[in-house]
């Protein structure tokens, strides 16, 4: 699939369109791929920007209608005032942003693909899925069935006691990416990857003293502290659409939040990528779409 030395280059979308989803924030929507095609609406995982996830969805834009976003004060969008950063106000632009798609390009069924934090928000949504045809969630931040509440809980404060002591600026993009490639949680991602973590999830510092995070440091942590609560509130048995789960590995440690709750294995498809963590996405794109494209094959109705 990619070489050492491998330099991955998001291109330019087919379309843009800004979506206005309160006074301060405007999230930046693009399509990609086969206007003409199946329509799949992906975003991402927390601190994270969904032109991270392009090893993946790189390999469905000749067949798909790909409409990707990112989530307020992430990756495109501007930082907006902290006070909005909460799972709530995220579930709202999830529902506005959702309803601006089929204004601007069209409506048409879709299927929503969603990695991590992305994943619990479309869950919680209020339409319950109705706005989709099926969701394809991948490495949801659920607990397992083998980590107890307070398991979950530690687990998550101790994920944002980290990421607020993380570094918030950078000499250079390399800098960045070289230090990630020390970071066992990285190391697994496809070549390339690391390089365009960097690339996708750090800005120019506007005082000129090289790179900062695109999404501070501090709205990562504060959605972990927040994701922790609002996991409780996902009712699989109430969704209006078919759903797909694809985990990580259930065998490795995990270094982020616990996954899918496997209780709910009867409700929805589950499945798991072998030797793959909490960034499948990264590590394994070629594994993640055959899955994808496995699913949807076998609902006609999509």
């Amino acid at each position: 699939m990619t070489e050492a030395g491998t330099v991955w280059n998001v291109p330019e979308p087919l379309e843009t369109v800004g979506v206005p989803v309160d006074a301060d924030t405007t999230i930046i929507v693009r399509r990609h791929g086969n206007p003409d095609g199946q329509r799949l609406v992906m975003s991402h995982g927390n601190g994270l920007a969904v032109d991270l996830y392009y090893p993946f969805w790189s390999l469905l834009t000749d067949e798909f209608d790909v409409i990707v976003y990112d989530l307020r004060n992430h990756g495109w969008n501007e930082v907006s005032p902290l006070e909005r950063h909460n799972i709530p106000t995220l579930v709202s632009d999830h529902d506005l942003i959702v309803q601006a798609i089929d204004e601007h390009f069209g409506a048409k069924p879709k299927v929503g693909v969603y990695h991590s934090v992305s994943s619990l928000i479309a869950l919680i949504s209020p339409t319950m899925g109705s706005a989709y045809s099926a969701l394809v969630m991948f490495d949801p931040p659920i607990r397992k069935p083998n980590v107890t509440d307070q398991g979950f809980d530690e687990a998550a404060i101790e994920k944002a006691a980290i990421t607020r002591r993380r570094a918030t600026t950078f000499r250079s993009l390399e800098e960045f990416s070289d230090f990630l490639a020390y970071i066992p949680t990285f190391q697994r991602m496809v070549p390339g990857a690391r390089e365009l973590m960097a690339k996708t999830t750090l800005r120019k510092d506007p005082d000129g003293k090289g790179f900062t995070l695109r999404c501070p440091r501090e709205y990562e942590a504060l959605m972990t502290d927040y994701a922790r609560i609002f996991f409780l509130a996902v009712d699989f048995e109430s969704m209006r659409c078919p759903l797909k789960v694809i985990g990580a590995d259930p065998t490795l440690p995990f270094s982020y939040l616990p996954t899918l709750d496997l209780s709910h294995v009867s409700i929805v498809h589950y499945d798991f990528v072998p030797d793959a963590t909490h960034f499948l996405l990264q590590e394994k794109p070629e594994e993640c779409a055959k899955a994808l494209r496995e699913f949807l094959a076998h609902m006609p109705e999509l």
